[in-house]
């Protein structure tokens, strides 16, 4: 027997609103998709939340007031970290979202939550890109690097970057409403006369802007840093080598996956992919892409901040000054901020000799 499949999607970086019209068998069910949602993905983007808001809020914490922001890598860092906070901050309505199965915030707040999802995606996609470029600069180019790499050029280019985000966000502040759909309030795209294009448009957009476009400035800026790590005889040469690696490889695995899944989407937009048991693996296989996702913006801190000797020790200094502070500790007096300022003037001249501090 067949009928008519109308399919929904509802939920993060895949919430859009896919109301095909396609003949398939009606035995076909999906309702086992919002059963594991609604049991799984609370639990992980809750935990995902905590750990996310704590890690970037650690970084904000320290750039802005201990270690202050010196340096074009500093800049970077630390708009990265807010980019992954505005991420991370959508998460708490996905966990209602996805427990109740019901938007419950209002149309106003259903366009913020869902614009300041994609702004926070591809703002922190841009910056990952850009933090390669000057790592590029800094090994490659390192004269020239020396004219370029300042904080001022920081600034402007970071807004830049954040107004190109805004923009590429657009579609989802416009089209995203409060709807009703089947007697339940949804928060979902609702696109002139149904039509698909726009859909398609967004999940294009999200594969160039947010995959494809990064993976060909790492593939360009790696290489060259690689090869240029290759002539150091340093003693953190291969630590250096090693925190490349794991740049590239993080990124792969944890976007790759989600940027395959919109592909497979867009197929299924132009009819390409029309059958319901492959609509519904590729439901499911949304959902599970999109909380790795999710997890990229947790490993940030670690992969950016946490790992590096300078901010390591910035860090400790933050976490000193302040135990010190509270316990009313008689040495109190020794952290005023004066052994800090040497630490920073002594990193960021080292930092501005070596290869390899431009990594780490």
């Amino acid at each position: 027997m067949k009928g008519y499949c109308w399919v929904i999607w509802d939920l993060g970086l895949m919430n859009f609103i896919v109301l095909e019209q396609v003949e398939l068998d009606m035995n076909c069910d999906l309702e086992n998709i919002p059963a594991f949602a609604s049991t799984f993905f609370p639990v992980l983007y809750s935990l995902l939340f905590v750990t996310g808001l704590v890690g970037n809020a650690l970084v904000v914490w320290v750039l802005t007031v201990f270690k202050k922001v010196r340096a074009m890598t500093d800049v970077y860092l630390l708009n990265l970290s807010i980019s992954d906070l505005l991420f991370v901050f959508s998460l708490p309505f996905l966990v209602q979202y996805s427990i109740v199965n019901q938007w419950t915030f209002g149309n106003v707040m259903c366009k913020i939550i869902s614009s300041a999802y994609f702004i926070g995606f591809y703002s922190s996609t841009f910056f990952i890109t850009i933090m390669s470029i000057d790592r590029y600069l800094a090994i490659v180019h390192s004269v020239y690097a020396l004219r370029v790499r300042t904080t001022a050029h920081g600034v402007i280019i970071s807004l830049v970057l954040w107004v190109i985000a805004i923009l590429a966000s657009a579609p989802e502040l416009i089209f995203f409403q409060e709807m009703n759909y089947n007697n339940e309030t949804k928060c979902i795209p609702h696109y002139p006369d149904n039509n698909n294009g726009w859909k398609t448009f967004s999940n294009f957009e999200v594969n160039v802007l947010g995959w494809l476009v990064p993976v060909g400035v790492f593939i360009f800026c790696y290489h060259s840093i690689l090869k240029n790590l290759q002539k150091c005889h340093t003693q953190n040469k291969y630590k250096a080598m090693k925190l490349v690696f794991i740049v590239v490889i993080v990124f792969f695995l944890f976007w790759t996956p989600v940027n395959i899944v919109l592909f497979l989407d867009s197929l299924r937009n132009m009819y390409i992919i029309d059958d319901c048991q492959t609509s519904q693996r590729l439901d499911l296989a949304m959902e599970l892409a999109e909380a790795l996702s999710f997890v990229h913006c947790c490993l940030n801190p670690v992969i950016y901040a946490f790992v590096g000797e300078k901010f390591k020790k910035h860090l400790r200094e933050a976490f000193r000054k302040y135990t010190h502070f509270l316990l009313i500790c008689k040495d109190y007096s020794a952290f005023d901020g004066h052994s800090l300022d040497k630490h920073s003037s002594l990193h960021v001249t080292s930092s501005q000799s070596s290869f390899v501090g431009a990594v780490l």
